[in-house]
């Protein structure tokens, strides 16, 4: 069984943003990406955020196996458009690692919601 490695305070060449700062960048426009599996974002998300979903060969730990896959033809074709990506809180790696594969592709302006929808419903921000 693999151990549990916690997720990084800080993702290279992309910005953590805190919930404060994740809806001031929900108010500005942002595109909110949920990297979560179709069934989890079915049954709830962020108001208008799009779901990409990251499939990861190692769920628990930070490595990004070359087996893993996200569909980055559904984020904008913009890539200097902000962009913010969460998935189930701290312990939940998708998120951190589509933010990865996207600066990699060469977005410039992305931001990782560590918190992510948890914390997003407990201060109370729209869902849907």
């Amino acid at each position: 069984m693999q151990a549990v490695e916690e997720t990084p305070m800080t993702i290279p060449g992309g910005t953590y943003v805190t919930t404060a700062q994740a809806k001031a960048q929900f108010d500005k426009g942002a595109v909110f990406i949920d990297s979560r599996v179709p069934a989890e974002y079915a049954e709830e998300h962020i108001k208008g955020a799009t779901s990409v979903v990251y499939r990861e060969k190692h769920s628990k730990v930070s490595t990004i196996d070359p087996e893993d896959k996200m569909d980055l033809a559904k984020l904008p074709a913009d890539k200097a458009k902000p962009l913010v990506f969460y998935c189930n809180g701290s312990p939940c790696w998708r998120a951190y690692k589509g933010a990865v594969m996207a600066i990699k592709a060469g977005y410039s302006k992305v931001n990782w919601y560590r918190d992510g929808l948890p914390a997003w419903k407990a201060a109370g921000h729209p869902v849907e």
